[in-house]
């Protein structure tokens, strides 16, 4: 099942269905219309939904702060950071709303992240992302997870470890 999206064409393997949940096009059944966020595209299996949000940044490093000559830059690039990290937790969080709300949450729920970041940036992307959340059962009283997984990854290691559901530059399909 083939989602294009945001320059990126993805092929979910053995998916029940796969779409663009962040959809623009009000005429299309399933754009949802409301003040929420929403993560890209959702691809639903018999076992498990995923969220896929994708960004594709011009500076990466502009989010680095292991990589930085002044304090003012530092201070610069944790304000990137920490924006980056708010949008990719609140586009996760509002789709689990909206799909709860559609009583579509029943499966557990994988949430990755595609950017094109190096791996260690995508790393530090994911253990801040994992603690907010939040990944697992946060608290005792929960009887369901918000998510079960949460991935940052890049094209490279989107293909290494999902190779069921190959993903490329749709401008490089072209090519």
């Amino acid at each position: 099942m083939k989602v294009d999206a945001d320059g990126f064409s993805f092929d979910f393997t053995n998916a029940l269905d796969a779409f663009v949940f962040d959809e623009k096009d009000k005429t299309k059944p399933t754009y949802h219309g409301q003040p929420m966020k929403a993560v890209d595209i959702i691809a639903e299996f018999p076992d498990a939904y995923i969220f896929v949000e994708m960004k594709d940044f011009n500076d990466p490093a502009a989010y680095d702060t292991k990589d930085f000559s002044t304090e003012e830059e530092l201070k610069a690039k944790r304000a990137g950071f920490k924006w980056l990290k708010n949008y990719l937790k609140y586009k996760c969080r509002d789709t689990y709303l909206f799909r709860h709300a559609e009583q579509k949450a029943e499966k557990p729920i994988h949430y990755i992240c595609l950017l094109t970041f190096d791996n260690a940036l995508n790393t530090a992307v994911r253990k801040t992302l994992s603690k907010e959340l939040p990944v697992g059962l946060a608290s005792k009283r929960w009887k369901q997870e918000l998510v079960k997984s949460c991935q940052v990854v890049n094209v490279a290691k989107w293909n290494e470890n999902f190779p069921k559901w190959p993903v490329s530059h749709a401008s490089a399909e072209g090519a």
